[in-house]
């Protein structure tokens, strides 16, 4: 029995990679599993780093310790997300503004232990966010306009595919301005 065309081609594998890695996971150093980070407990298991998994003795006697990316990004202040807000309800509500930051952060950290907040500077025009990923910049920012409406923009690079996004609102509400 012969092998027909569309058969030998399926079968075709050349340049194609020998694992099922995304590219980007393949890109970066590979670790012994499992491994532990020393800083924030986050546990490198199945090519994933997950947080809050239980552990046993026997898991922790055959640990590797190390340090994961997300804490070597924020300890350098390496960021791909940079959040920007702008105008008057953000000085008029920064307490309720950070704290919703926060919640957005711990609820991603959750599955994806990586996607942190690196820093939230005030200046004079209002807050600076910085990520450790543009999905959670991009989430912060979404979660703003669902919850305290106002205007969104986004804009990614196209040199290491950060994102820049801003946020503002310039009235307060019950003040006439």
């Amino acid at each position: 029995m012969t092998k027909g065309k569309s058969l030998i081609r399926a079968l075709n594998r050349r340049g194609t990679r020998n694992t099922k890695k995304p590219a980007v996971a393949a890109k970066g150093k590979t670790l012994p599993e499992p491994s532990c980070c020393e800083r924030c407990g986050a546990i490198f298991s199945r090519q994933t780093w997950r947080q809050g998994r239980a552990v046993t003795q026997a898991f922790m006697a055959k640990v590797n310790w190390t340090v994961c990316p997300a804490c070597e990004q924020a300890s350098s202040g390496e960021y791909y997300g940079r959040v920007v807000l702008r105008g008057a309800f953000v000085a008029a509500h920064e307490e309720a503004i950070r704290r919703r930051i926060q919640n957005v952060a711990t609820l991603a950290g959750v599955t994806q232990p990586e996607r942190r907040i690196v820093s939230i500077d005030r200046d004079r025009h209002g807050l600076d966010v910085l990520t450790t990923s543009q999905k959670l910049a991009h989430r912060i920012v979404h979660e703003l306009k669902k919850t305290f409406r106002g205007r969104a923009s986004y804009a990614w690079s196209d040199d290491d595919g950060s994102l820049f996004a801003t946020w503002q609102r310039d009235d307060v509400p019950g003040t006439g301005r």
